[in-house]
């Protein structure tokens, strides 16, 4: 059985994971020059971003994922992997990298959810993840025969109860419950072998799961969001959080608010990875990097710009709007999808002045948080990371060449800084992110108990 001790390196070491997101997603990156513009579903295409991050030595990959397009989503979600069928073929081909998909508690039941992610973390020998997601987009329900969507705050218990079940299943075998022993017939040992049987609220789930526990123990759990209610489900049973605030001094609040909750659940801030989603753009000089920039951004017309800022808003039609006047009052309108998203929209519309040109334009095509050069961009890196502002990145290039820029130019910097890995400490995605080992409940009981 592996060692419930903690891996936590010392000195702190930053966390680098690889968004899959095709050609980016800027609503126009398809039509650049340098774009594969099938990136979406080109498994060739995800196989070398995938071997890129891994020579750089890349924590993980992560994979978004939407449960409802109309004719004006982002191009990259119109045609697009499912994610665990896609990182189960990139378990085949890469050795060390984490694997993390994205999959809806909303719409999904725990028992296949606990299963599919088990058996890509006995693919990958101990490197799944599953980042939560509770389904923003209302039209979501009309895919799944259900009438309505369910209210925000809702979502967050469903997701919380749907996490209790996962858990659980993932726990019905202890680690060394499977004998095999040919010479005495024993497959395994029964005493070793747990049924759940949850009734809950939402749930009525009698177990076991039946597939064991990976070298990892359990895939590693992502929570996406920054809500107050995505929070305390992260801190309730999240081994990581995928985020994203606009600079330093709100990433660094966001962290100090984690871990002020995280020690209200009496959960150790070593416990828990805070990873900011972040653009990058590369260049020989900032005019260059700027260059890059303009010219990327330049693709995406103010109908896409519109479409765009739409999503985030339940689809809402901005284009009923004067565009050059100030960003149109929408009252309560995407308090039901992404919250935290929206909320900052209209927050920084108000704070500057936006006309809906300019905050559709400014939605669709954001300045990336981490633009110049090489040194530039591992000095960003760098300040976020000591200031306690994130424990690592989720990486997006911000023009097509962008991430192979980031992985050739700034990881050796950071490596010579002596902040980042030059090799992987471990074979497993929870070593890579310094996390303890899970004992399973069952062991954990028994070895408390006076008999034992």
């Amino acid at each position: 059985m592996p060692s419930s001790t903690s891996l936590s390196p010392a000195p702190r070491q930053l966390r680098l994971g690889a968004i899959i997101q095709g050609a980016s997603g800027n609503m126009a990156a398809w039509r650049h020059p340098e774009a594969v513009a099938d990136a979406s579903i080109n498994v060739k295409f995800v196989q070398d971003l995938a071997r890129t991050a891994e020579a750089a030595k890349f924590d993980l990959l992560f994979v978004a994922d939407g449960l409802y397009i109309n004719a004006k989503s982002i191009p990259h979600f119109l045609n697009r992997f499912e994610p665990l069928t896609l990182l189960s073929a990139l378990a085949l081909v890469t050795d060390k990298i984490g694997l993390v998909g994205t999959l809806s508690t909303s719409y999904s039941d725990p028992f296949t959810v606990a299963r599919q992610f088990s058996s890509l973390d006995h693919l990958s020998d101990g490197r799944a993840g599953w980042n939560v997601v509770t389904s923003p987009l209302e039209g979501s329900a009309r895919n799944f025969s259900r009438d309505k969507h369910p209210e925000h705050a809702e979502r967050y218990r469903i997701a919380s109860e749907f996490l209790d079940v996962a858990k659980g299943l993932w726990d019905s075998w202890e680690d060394d419950a499977f004998v095999r022993d040919k010479q005495t017939g024993v497959f395994f040992d029964p005493d070793k072998l747990h049924t759940l049987n949850h009734q809950g609220q939402y749930y009525r789930v009698e177990g076991p799961l039946n597939i064991g526990r990976s070298p990892q123990g359990r895939p590693i759990v992502f929570q996406a969001g920054a809500s107050e209610d995505g929070k305390k489900l992260a801190v309730s049973h999240a081994d990581a959080i995928y985020t994203h605030q606009d600079d330093a001094v709100l990433a660094s609040a966001f962290y100090a608010d984690v871990h002020r909750q995280l020690a209200e659940q009496g959960r150790s801030g070593e416990e828990l990875r805070i990873f900011q989603g972040i653009t990058v753009i590369v260049g020989s000089t900032r005019e260059d990097a700027e260059r890059k920039y303009q010219e990327t951004a330049g693709l995406v017309t103010i109908r896409n710009a519109l479409d765009y800022l739409g999503r985030y808003f339940e689809h809402h039609d901005f284009s009923q709007y004067p565009l050059d006047e100030p960003f149109p009052e929408l009252g309560e309108l995407g308090q039901n999808s992404f919250r935290s998203t929206t909320d900052a929209i209209k927050r920084d519309a108000r704070k500057h002045g936006h006309t809906l040109r300019q905050a559709a334009l400014e939605a669709a095509t954001p300045r990336p948080t981490f633009l110049g050069t090489a040194e530039d961009v591992a000095d960003g890196l760098q300040h976020w990371f000591e200031t306690r502002a994130a424990d690592g990145f989720i990486v997006r290039g911000g023009t097509p060449t962008s991430f192979n820029d980031f992985a050739e130019q700034v990881v050796p910097i950071l490596q010579q800084r002596g902040i980042y890995r030059r090799d992987y400490e471990g074979d497993t995605l929870r070593e890579h992110l310094g996390l303890d080992y899970p004992e399973n409940r069952y062991t954990t009981a028994r070895s408390a108990s006076p008999d034992a």
